[in-house]
């Protein structure tokens, strides 16, 4: 059977905001990330960092730079029992000083590349994955991998226009995010929260212009139809309240 995951990008998300971090100092994890990071991993999902690195393009730094800053990464969650079960980078970007780099692609997020990647090399089930992040370019490459996503609210983002764009949750910070994935696994194996019809999951005669993802790959979800749905599941079971019905019924209400 395969396996599922949770995503994460790396800076905003796993380690503080800093601009082109090149060294492992300038690596900060968020206090006291580990033991949600370590509880997910207990309940069997795979832990993967999914990060954009377009300083190597532009020249602030190389590849050995990188990995010495995620080699003190794992050694820094390590210390919280947390273990990576891998690190995906892209290290390209259309404006940069490097030639071989400087180019359009296909991992670089909003692009759900590095997800189709790591799906194929850890044997990981999409379609029951999660992706963290706190940027909606994240949000985006996870609904386009078919991940459940979470928004992680830094104060920069705002209410997203289009459903690909959508997050199933928005967390106060990664370890609310964290939170709400652990909360939602516990509820699922007595309410099936994503259920859809065969001919949907098939390609069948869905909706394609209603709010919901026209794809023709086989890990097949809908972020506007199943968002309100998980929210409010989450709602019930923790009594909080948040904002992400009012922005699914924005973005509906502008694609219908």
């Amino acid at each position: 059977m395969k396996r599922r995951a949770v995503f994460l990008d790396r800076d905003g998300t796993l380690v503080h905001a800093a601009h082109y971090p090149s060294r492992p100092q300038d690596l900060h994890l968020y206090d006291n990330i580990g033991p949600g990071m370590r509880a997910l991993q207990s309940l069997g999902f795979r832990l993967v960092v999914i990060t954009n690195q377009a300083g190597i393009a532009r020249g602030y730094f190389d590849e050995g730079d990188l990995q010495r800053m995620h080699a003190y990464l794992r050694a820094e969650l390590a210390l919280w029992g947390v273990r990576l079960d891998g690190i995906y980078y892209c290290p390209h970007h259309p404006e940069g000083v490097v030639p071989e780099l400087a180019v359009s692609c296909t991992c670089r997020k909003p692009q759900p590349g590095m997800l189709l990647q790591a799906a194929r090399d850890l044997d990981l089930d999409l379609r029951r994955s999660w992706f963290v992040g706190d940027i909606l370019d994240d949000v985006e490459a996870g609904n386009r991998a078919g991940c459940r996503t979470i928004l992680v609210d830094l104060g920069t983002e705002s209410v997203p226009e289009h459903f690909l764009r959508s997050p199933a949750f928005v967390a106060s910070d990664t370890r609310h995010a964290l939170e709400i994935i652990k909360t939602v696994t516990a509820l699922e194996p007595d309410l099936d929260l994503v259920y859809r019809p065969t001919a949907w999951r098939d390609g069948q005669g869905e909706p394609s212009n209603t709010g919901m993802m026209n794809r023709n790959s086989q890990n097949q979800e809908y972020p506007l139809a199943r968002s309100r749905a998980l929210q409010r599941a989450f709602n019930c079971s923790t009594g909080r309240t948040s904002a992400i019905d009012r922005a699914a019924a924005h973005a509906k209400d502008r694609h219908s």
